[in-house]
């Protein structure tokens, strides 16, 4: 080989060198994203195909959804790699020691997780999921000590055969941030994402518990912004949008007020449980045996089938900060009047 060759074939190599070690570590260096639940994280959880083409269209292209099961539908392109186990309860999951298998499995860096939808339903007391979801956050910091956490108040819940579930979830909700206040670290820190507030399980469910098309997009609304502040910024990466907290908020207790056969009397307190003023609010829930509304008074009413929804009138849409409203309606029964449980939405 002559002495020019030679000195060609070693830049040759040096340029494969450089573009080798230029290209391989963006590759390498793709933040791994878990989303972590039952089935409205899995089955087939079209949040996180809506939020996997948001963060592709907005610059976040250097990720990957990691998990052991793979996409199930929503019929658009999307890395659907998912921990999303339809039925299962965390305080299973915890006690059975799946995770760890998961997180060997998937190395991911952060873990958005929607978790105790089927543990509110099966009646369990809020602290034993929240010792659950202790024994989760081990296993993953013993997986990745810098384990970043995405942890959902979970949505409203009134499925036709729980009448208690949406106070259960409640409180539930109530208890999560206190936990992860006392559990989250510098290191590994705990972001709790209000999944809850703005929910309808009237208008954003089609069974009173699993997100229709509207309910999905309302969940990646909210899990954008908090994962976008866990994404390390870099290159072509844009700054990452502030994490928005809602400040809205509001309950709905409901109140037999009389019965009588075939017909009985509701009235139901609207209460805003937020820190600034709603200007419109929407009550919703699904009745269990059959009742239906005959005629209402301070609301105006969307029914289908079981599910109702009634949404403020012109004079009482208005509430400041811990202000009432209350609407009343007549409505028909026959055998079982088993009472709803409704939630509320500000608008």
């Amino acid at each position: 080989m002559s002495r020019m060759s030679a000195l060609v074939v070693a830049m040759l190599t040096l340029i494969g060198t450089v573009l080798f070690l230029t290209t391989t570590p963006a590759g390498a260096a793709a933040t791994r994203i878990m989303p972590l639940g039952d089935s409205i994280t899995g089955s087939p959880g079209c949040w996180r195909a809506l939020l996997w083409n948001r963060l592709q269209s907005t610059g976040y292209t250097d990720i990957d959804f990691v998990g052991t099961l793979p996409p199930q539908g929503c019929s658009v392109s999307y890395d659907g790699d998912n921990e999303g186990h339809g039925g299962f309860l965390a305080t299973n999951v915890a006690g059975q020691n799946q995770l760890p298998g998961w997180l060997a499995a998937t190395k991911p860096d952060i873990v958005v997780m929607h978790f105790g939808t089927n543990d509110v339903w099966s009646n369990i007391a809020p602290a034993t999921i929240l010792s659950a979801f202790t024994t989760l956050v081990n296993q993953m910091r013993a997986s990745n000590p810098a384990m970043k956490i995405l942890v959902a108040k979970i949505i409203p819940m009134n499925p036709s055969t729980c009448a208690d579930c949406g106070q259960r979830a409640v409180n539930f909700n109530n208890a999560i941030p206190a936990w992860a206040a006392a559990t989250s670290t510098q290191q590994s820190p705990i972001v709790v994402v209000d999944q809850w507030t703005g929910f309808s399980t009237s208008a954003d469910t089609y069974d009173g518990v699993h997100p229709n098309a509207s309910g999905d997009q309302k969940m990646s609304d909210r899990w954008y912004p908090a994962l976008v502040n866990f994404l390390t910024p870099g290159g072509s990466t844009p700054t990452p949008t502030p994490t928005v907290t809602p400040v809205g908020g509001c309950t709905a207790m409901f109140k037999n007020v009389g019965q009588w056969t075939g017909g009985f009397q509701g009235e139901v307190t609207v209460k805003n449980t937020g820190t600034a003023t709603t200007n419109a609010w929407t009550v919703g829930w699904t009745f269990a045996n059959g009742q239906q509304i005959t005629q209402i008074w301070g609301g105006t009413l969307t029914a289908n089938g079981a599910a109702v929804s009634v949404r403020n009138v012109s004079w009482n849409g208005t509430l400041a900060a811990g202000a009432t409203a209350t609407f009343g309606f007549l409505a028909s029964w026959n055998g079982t009047n088993t009472a709803p449980s409704p939630t509320c939405s500000p608008i």
